[in-house]
């Protein structure tokens, strides 16, 4: 995108005037039109005034600082990117702003050169938002069902795809497998201004440990044994695109170094090579292992995990967004319908029972393959249960029943109810609030008030949770339930 980047208004903020005075002077030089403030307080009245395009500020001044600048920026100016000038003392406060939605931050101090550059693409990329309006409304139609759903996780995943888009930022895209993470890579790639260049998925763990350096980075002829070519890497491929790393948590940490560096310094050098490629590639990534935990056993690199994580979306699993499984299962229907020349025209109420209270270990994944052998096998206008798989079927109904023994008072049976659907729930308090009808408050004050019981009680003998039709349990006593968590 061709963008005049002369003559934009800038707001220089710096609690030193001797420092203002000179960042003003070479802001003028540059041909922008220049106004200054002192600190926080001023610089947000300016703002209002003054419009800017584009706001450079110091990020450690005494009152109202750097972030709660870009706070008060980001709720009166949408589209205004901010700068940051920090020390190295304050490299991880510049991170965290960053995170908030700061555009980028220079190190003192500074390099002309490179603070030209930076203020060039923040305005670049300020002309990207306009055309990005545009867009959003299309943001749905943009793939296949990972993207139908109308719960409030869903469309805050939506909001956060939005807003990272037209960002340079790495992203990291976390959540369980088959919950549509290369949806999502796919949908900032194309909401952002590289959509018109090349979109490369690589899913790390699928390539050999032997051949990762050279899929990666490529290899020069005679590189290796077998290297009888020059072959380019996905970073080369995916120069002035973005390049989407799945399973980012299996490139061996040998090899974790030289991607950081590439990562921040734009540049690589092939596998035998003897000289260094520039290269211009938005990286996203993707993993559903606990990196944290794999940083604690030495099998990744802090550094980079801090350098890729700029910017998290985490997916939900389909269990916790259930509102929106008629929705997908729809979709699939008409999806097979039209490929298999089939005209099912939905899904019998009691196999859409089954298909919310299920637990889809898989995710839209397996939904979407039950969808397809419900059509494959379905040979009226409405899918059954006896279309979908038999597993499903056997384990749908007694997932949703509890055993309970007669003569508990009804202060034991709401004990044991709540614990039984927490359970279910997989600990989710604020899934089984919701299912009970009653306030997250309501349910914590409960779970403590069990826990305070177990602590001062001997525990007694308890009914059985088990679903109808299995086996009872030993009698055993019941261990004292942990307290559960606060937020």
């Amino acid at each position: 995108m061709e963008v005049d980047v002369t003559g934009a208004r800038i707001l220089a903020v710096d609690d030193e005037r001797p420092v203002l005075d000179a960042l003003a002077q070479m802001l003028a030089l540059w041909g922008h039109k220049v106004e200054t403030a002192l600190d926080g307080t001023d610089a947000i009245k300016k703002a209002l005034e003054f419009h800017p395009d584009v706001v450079l500020s110091d990020l450690a001044m005494p009152g109202n600082d750097g972030l709660w600048l870009l706070r008060a920026l980001r709720d009166e100016t949408h589209d205004c990117p901010i700068i940051f000038l920090t020390g190295r003392a304050t490299v991880d406060t510049a991170v965290e702003a960053i995170r908030e939605g700061a555009y980028d931050f220079i190190e003192k101090p500074l390099d002309a050169a490179r603070l030209k550059t930076c203020i060039d693409r923040a305005l670049e990329k300020k002309e990207t938002l306009r055309e990005v309006q545009s867009l959003r409304r299309r943001l749905k139609q943009l793939g296949p069902a990972e993207f139908i759903g109308q719960s409030a996780t869903m469309r805050r995943v939506f909001e956060l795809i939005e807003r990272v888009a037209p960002a340079k930022a790495s992203v990291a895209i976390t959540g369980e497998s088959g919950t549509g993470k290369e949806m999502v890579a796919r949908s900032i790639h194309n909401l952002s201004a590289r959509r018109e260049r090349p979109f490369i998925a690589v899913n790390c763990a699928s390539i050999p440990a032997t051949l990762m350096e050279s899929e990666i980075f490529g290899h020069e002829r005679g590189a290796f044994t077998g290297a009888d070519q020059r072959r380019p890497g996905v970073f080369e491929l995916a120069h002035g695109g973005t390049l989407f790393l799945d399973e980012v948590g299996e490139i061996p940490v040998e090899l974790q170094a030289k991607l950081l560096r590439v990562l921040e310094e734009g540049r690589l050098r092939r596998l035998g090579g003897k000289v260094e490629i520039e290269v211009d590639v938005r990286v996203l990534c993707a993993t559903n292992r606990d990196l944290k935990s794999e940083i604690r056993n030495a099998r990744f690199r802090e550094d980079l995990f801090f350098r890729l994580n700029v910017f998290q979306i985490a997916l939900p699993p389909l269990r916790e967004r259930r509102e929106d499984v008629p929705l997908l299962v729809q979709y699939f229907v008409e999806k097979f319908n039209a490929e298999a020349g089939k005209r099912v025209s939905g899904v019998h109420p009691d196999a859409l029972d089954l298909l919310r209270s299920y637990d889809w270990p898989g995710n839209i994944r397996e939904l979407r393959n039950a969808v397809e052998r419900a059509v494959i096998l379905c040979d009226g206008e409405l899918i059954t249960r006896e279309h979908l798989p038999p597993d499903m079927a056997g384990r749908g109904p007694e997932r949703q029943t509890f055993r309970l023994p007669y003569g508990l008072t009804l202060d034991l049976v709401e004990k044991e109810y709540i614990l039984g659907s927490l359970q279910r729930n997989g600990g989710n308090k604020a899934r089984t609030a919701e299912i009970l009808g009653v306030s997250e408050k309501t349910l914590y004050n409960k779970l403590n008030r069990y826990a305070a019981e177990a602590r001062t009680e001997q525990p007694a003998q308890p009914p059985s949770h088990q679903a109808h039709g299995a086996p009872q349990a030993e009698e055993t006593p019941r261990p004292a339930p942990a307290a559960p968590s606060t937020r």
